[in-house]
This record gives C-alpha cells, structure tokens and sequence, in this order.
C-alpha cells in the first residue's frame, strides 16, 4: 500500500502551473488555498510533512516558513524536487516512526498529511485504509505538536468520517472541513483541519 500522494492523471490547469511555478504535483493548491484562508503557515515555524512525495508541500511549507523555520518531510519514495536549507526529506515509513524518532513532544507547530493509500476502485476499502492513514497521522500530530499546534489532514469522506472528525475534535480546540477548488470534483478527498491542539486532550 502507497502512503505516499497518489499518481494523478494528464495534466490540468492546476497541473501546468505548478509546472510553471516549479512544483512537481498540482496538490500544492490544495495546501496554497488551506493556507491562505486559515493563515496556517507563517515564517520561522517548524512542520512536519507526512507523507511528503513528490515534494510540493515539503517545498512550499519551506517557502512559507523561510529560512528561519524548518521542515521535515516523510515518506516511503524519495521526493523528486530540490528542496531549499530550511528543508529536508526523509524516506520513512509514517506508520512505524516513533515520535520519539521525529524529536518528541513540542517539536513541530504544524503537521500536515496528503497521505492517500494505493487505491482499488472500491469505495468502501479506499475509504476506509484512507481513514487508517488518517488517524495514525493524527496520533503523530498529537505526540509532536507544540500546545495549540494545528494539524491538517487529508481523508476519503466514507462510513468512517464522522469517528476521524470526533477524534480530531477531542484532539484540537477547532476543527474545520475543507475541500479545496484544486481537488478533483469526482473524488472522495476532503481535509479535516485541528486547529490550536488542546493542551487538555488524552495523550494515551
């Protein structure tokens, strides 16, 4: 199973800009439009990637955050885009890290997943090995972050989406839901978004 992005189709508008703009997957808008309408990154912040390839969140969190932050990307393929000092990628498998090996509690202020698994073609099986990716995404956010830290993860919407939002709110004081323009209007993707992680959830 991938627990990287999944392989898109030909190219769209969103796919010739980010050729033009240097990026190599059109999901960067995805995260561009999560950014700007709740002002997630900001300059000298520290985040984490999870399944980071080919590198177009790791390379525009690093932009973001500037050369005051860092980034750390994570994934099981090797990115396939430079990326600047502030930046680095790491070929890992999200679901047996340690937080422990990703630096422990309070070490980054924004996780961020786009983890998809190797879809079949059946709802309910991509559904719900999405939803897996999801919470274990989840769990490392909640074992890294800073006290008020904001998450972002990706989910195929199916029967499980409701128990993967109520963890996320048990997690975060706010949680939002977000299908960005840049997703494909036939898929099941949305993001579910834990903003300022509660310094009173269940940590077991």
């Amino acid at each position: 199973m991938a627990r990287g992005r999944a392989t898109r189709r030909p190219q769209d508008s969103f796919g010739k800009r980010a050729q033009k703009e240097g990026y190599p997957a059109r999901s960067v808008y995805k995260l561009e439009e999560i950014d700007r309408r709740i002002k997630l990154l900001r300059r000298g912040m520290r985040v984490l990637d999870l399944g980071a390839c080919p590198g177009s969140w790791t390379l525009y969190a690093a932009r973001q955050v500037g050369r005051e932050g860092r980034v750390l990307g994570l994934d099981l393929n090797p990115a396939r885009t430079a990326l600047p000092p502030q930046a680095r990628f790491e070929e890992r498998d999200v679901t047996t890290v340690t937080t422990d090996e990703l630096g422990g509690p309070q070490s980054f202020d924004v996780v961020l997943s786009d983890m998809a698994p190797s879809t079949s073609g059946q709802a309910h099986r991509d559904q719900y090995l999405s939803f897996e990716l999801y919470v274990r995404a989840l769990e490392i956010a909640r074992g890294v972050l800073v006290p008020g830290g904001n998450f972002v993860g990706k989910i195929f919407q199916g029967a499980e989406f409701p128990d993967a939002r109520k963890a996320t709110q048990q997690a975060f004081d706010k949680v939002r839901i977000i299908k960005p323009e840049a997703s494909r209007n036939e898929s099941y993707e949305v993001f579910l978004i834990g903003l300022g992680l509660s310094t009173e959830a269940d940590e077991s």
